[in-house]
């Protein structure tokens, strides 16, 4: 049984290709239903499977005019539902039930602001008739004639139809997006949509997750074996525990120590796991043989596919050991998930390969068990909690799961490594010294290939430059970077230069995701 059977209520998100299609889902989720987002190539699909509640339309780069741009399944606008489309999605509704959509001379770009003119039950407890709200815009082309059965309720200087409504139907159209921050009320107006239009109660929670994952986990492994590999970060530890709870001793973690890790992550990772949680726990020792694979490894792809393909090879090894293995538990994240689909169902711009997103070898015959592959970051950390993990551990900012190689830009060594586990334990120290770890969703230093001329007492020196990373986001599919003042940054340049051999410069990355990913490999 899915999580979607087990959970009950559920929306559907059919996805356009929107850049912030993720972000309807964390506001439904925030609302307290559970959701999936659907590629509108396999939206059917995903229907018939949900048995959803409701749907959201999302928007799209694509234009309803342009010959060959997506359409919503018919079976959405049949099955009687409620149905919010937001932007493209209002146009290719209308398009679709008999409407007019026309490319727009001009478009309405960022910050706007529309009038009600008519109540409807989006706007319930928020929105009065004659008030004026912000709103964010993104469309060129728009609606010049609604389909038979809307009406206009709210407008904006650039878009007469910025809000429509077939209540009789339960139909919905917003031409701004409520899901981004720049829409004040937005997560309020998703929220009246699944609740007041949809009907849901809202009651989906974590604890419900675990019991609906637990019994999911039972469900496909029988009593089967299943081997974890962990990283030392939360996502896999997460989902280790979980699958601890639903299946006890059937489960094996395996932690490869293979030289790319955080300061002390082995001793942390052995700890916890053996002394908190008496799950079995293998550690391997593979540094040498991580190390000599990367020796003249530059490509950042490369990289990650040694490592991936590598610690494939050391999970086979292992469940060889074990007298074989049946599964292998990995803790794939829905933004893994996201980033790796194309939203049109064929082939997709690879952002970057995810290592643990696209399956198995198949001379291995396992079959893999991704208890968090339906949820973000931070619901993770909150799965956590539940499970009775402490803040602190729960709290830690995410390790990619090739480790410190991608934070290696050029040759990975063990001398290199050891250099940069050493700035990056200075850089954190004084991260959590100021109190200032919580507020950040990721920090880290990152060891450039770049050697300069330096001065350290009467001699000069030619030695690495080390860069610094910070950023705050909610799911890791966006980041700002943290605004660090220069004395903090002063102070952390003076520690890592004087008490790590092999730098005598420090720099900090004040780029935004986009246009740059949050790590730099």
């Amino acid at each position: 049984m899915s999580v979607a059977e087990e959970v009950g209520e559920t929306i559907l998100i059919v996805d356009f290709g929107s850049q912030v299609t993720q972000l309807i889902a964390r506001r439904v989720r925030e609302a307290g239903v559970y959701c999936e987002i659907a590629p509108f190539a396999t939206a059917e699909e995903a229907f018939e499977r949900l048995k959803p509640g409701g749907i959201i339309l999302s928007g799209s780069p694509a234009g309803v005019p342009e010959e060959g741009s997506p359409r919503a399944p018919q079976i959405l606008f049949d099955s009687g539902l409620p149905i919010l489309g937001i932007c493209y999605g209002q146009q290719v509704m209308t398009h679709q039930l008999g409407g007019r959509v026309e490319a727009g001379d001009s478009g309405e770009f960022g910050r706007a602001f529309l009038t009600v003119t008519k109540q409807c039950a989006l706007f319930e407890g928020m929105w009065e008739v004659g008030e004026r709200h912000q709103v964010w815009m993104s469309h060129g082309d728009k609606v010049t004639q609604f389909a038979p059965g809307f009406e206009i309720v709210a407008t904006s200087d650039g878009a007469p139809f910025a809000v429509i409504a077939d209540e009789k139907r339960k139909y919905y159209g917003t031409q701004f997006h409520p899901e981004v921050v720049h829409t004040p009320d937005g997560a309020r107006l998703l929220a009246n949509f699944v609740h007041h239009v949809c009907g849901l109660k809202g009651d989906w929670t974590m604890g419900a997750y675990r019991e609906a994952k637990i019994a999911d986990i039972r469900a496909q492994v029988g009593d089967g074996r299943v081997i974890c590999g962990l990283s030392g970060g939360v996502d896999s530890s997460v989902a280790a525990i979980l699958i601890h709870e639903a299946i006890g001793d059937q489960l094996t973690c395996v932690f490869v120590d293979h030289g790319l890790l955080r300061l002390n992550e082995r001793e942390q990772v052995e700890t916890l796991f053996r002394d908190h949680y008496n799950i079995p726990l293998v550690v391997v020792d593979a540094e040498e043989r991580f190390m000599k694979g990367l020796e003249g490894v530059t490509d950042p792809e490369a990289k990650r596919k040694f490592i991936g393909g590598e610690f494939i090879g050391v999970f086979e090894e292992e469940a060889k050991k074990l007298g074989g293995a049946d599964f292998l538990a990995q803790g794939t994240l829905y933004p893994d998930v996201i980033e790796s689909v194309s939203f049109t169902g064929g082939p997709s711009v690879t952002i970057k390969s995810h290592h643990n997103v696209g399956g198995l070898p198949e001379r291995m015959n396992m079959e893999l068990v991704e208890p968090l592959r339906e949820l973000f970051k931070d619901e993770v950390r909150e799965l956590g909690r539940e499970l009775g993990l402490n803040d602190q551990f729960v709290g830690r900012h995410p390790f990619p799961g090739p480790g410190l190689a991608i934070r290696i830009p050029g040759e990975v060594t063990k001398e290199r490594c050891d250099i940069l586990r050493k700035a990056d334990a200075i850089y954190l120290d004084e991260i959590r010294k100021a109190g200032l770890y919580d507020a950040i969703w990721q920090a880290f230093a990152v060891l450039l290939p770049v050697r300069t001329v330096g001065v350290m007492g009467d001699y000069r020196t030619y030695d690495s430059v080390c860069a610094l990373r910070a950023v705050t986001s909610v799911d890791g599919m966006t980041a700002d970077v943290y605004p660090f003042d220069a004395g903090f940054l002063t102070n952390c340049a003076t520690r890592i230069v004087n008490e790590v051999k092999g730098v005598n410069r420090v720099v900090y990355d004040y780029t935004s995701k986009p246009p740059g990913t949050i790590e730099w490999e």
